[in-house]
């Protein structure tokens, strides 16, 4: 099992930093290249650019009172929430099927209802 981690491509998990402005103010991110080819995916979904959707992230996560003093960590777990959701069948693989036309309020009860039911 642990080979088809081992064996993976270093890059995968090469540290990459990325500038990019919010609210007028440049920001560093520094992710693996694993994450931000997930967070590309994600923009090109609902037809964004990467930058676009790291700060529309910004703003809703600001907006519902989320302290994102570890903003990477937030990116991640975005990541692979996006990941997970699609792996257990509640966020569709198709690229041409937008996120934001999604019944988010649906999607997270399935998921709290997920979690729930595990040991």
């Amino acid at each position: 099992m642990c080979q088809l981690f081992i064996n993976a491509d270093p890059g995968l998990w090469q540290n990459i930093t990325r500038s990019l402005r919010i609210d007028g103010m440049v920001t560093s991110i520094r992710l693996e290249n694993i994450f931000w080819f997930t967070l590309e995916e994600i923009a090109q979904r609902d037809q964004l650019s990467l930058s676009q959707l790291i700060v529309k992230l910004n703003h809703e996560a600001l907006d519902a009172g989320h302290d994102l003093e570890n903003f990477t960590s937030f990116l991640r777990v975005c990541a692979m929430r996006y990941l997970h959701l699609q792996t257990i069948g509640m966020l569709p693989h198709a690229s041409d099927i937008s996120l934001a036309s999604l019944n988010s309020e649906h999607i997270l009860e399935q998921e709290k209802h997920y979690f729930e039911t595990l040991p």
